[in-house]
């Protein structure tokens, strides 16, 4: 049985998700705690801890007396790419990978959606929620969404082995750039449930938004992965001057 997402992580979550769109804007104050306790309608405990968690993982600044402000988005990095899937990649270490389909689901477009995927709202999303094992053992929990107009259907046989190629071989939709931002987070109730890691134990949070050739949005993830078990490399090239 599936444990169910705290209230403070669905509404750092959600504030989040705000955050990104631009509904709060760098700089905008964000509401009150009484204000969120009142759309939330909880607790001013559970809405601290969730406020608490965007100042530590740097959405929020605090100024003493005047409240809370959206921060400056952090410096991004761009990873080295490669074209090796997850179960390549491990076997070129001498490791068994396996992806494994925990939950797929049609949810309508929120607001954020029909902005990153320019679609009407209530338009089907497949939300897909998948974890991949290296012998065995947990070290990612993904959670992507695919509209239902740029591959409808997607069934568990295709969930269980690489995207991108079930994107390419079955719809004919190739994947032509991916950006990713890395960040560090905390593992709520929900991560380390499927993590199978302790709540608050730190993981690599990896946002991801894949394009077509034309620039289409096909795919958003978010991805978490156990700290203590993953480690990522970055590759440069240089020219010679």
């Amino acid at each position: 049985m599936r444990m169910k997402k705290s209230l403070h992580a669905f509404i750092k979550e959600e504030l989040i998700e705000r955050i990104k769109t631009d509904v709060y804007k760098v700089g905008d104050q964000f509401p009150t705690e009484n204000e969120l306790c009142k759309e939330f309608n909880v607790s001013r405990t559970t809405v601290r801890i969730a406020l608490t968690q965007l100042v530590q993982e740097g959405y929020l600044i605090r100024q003493r007396g005047k409240g809370s402000f959206v921060a400056e988005p952090k410096v991004n990095q761009i990873l080295s790419h490669t074209d090796d899937r997850f179960t390549q990649q491990l076997q070129a270490q001498g490791k068994y990978g396996q992806i494994s389909l925990e939950k797929i689901e049609v949810i309508p477009a929120r607001d954020s959606h029909k902005k990153r995927f320019n679609i009407e709202e209530n338009d089907p999303i497949q939300k897909i929620k998948r974890t991949r094992s290296a012998n065995n053992e947990v070290t990612q929990y993904e959670v992507a969404y695919v509209p239902w107009n740029i591959a409808p259907g997607l069934k568990k046989e295709y969930l269980e082995a690489s995207l991108y190629k079930t994107l390419k071989e079955t719809y004919g939709i190739s994947i032509h750039k991916t950006t990713e931002i890395v960040e560090i987070t905390l593992a709520d109730k929900d991560i380390s449930h499927y993590l199978q890691c302790e709540v608050g134990q730190p993981c690599f949070y990896i946002e991801t938004v894949a394009e077509d050739k034309n620039g289409l949005v096909i795919e958003f993830s978010r991805s978490y992965f156990r700290g203590d078990k993953t480690s990522f490399r970055i590759e440069r090239y240089y020219q010679e001057n």
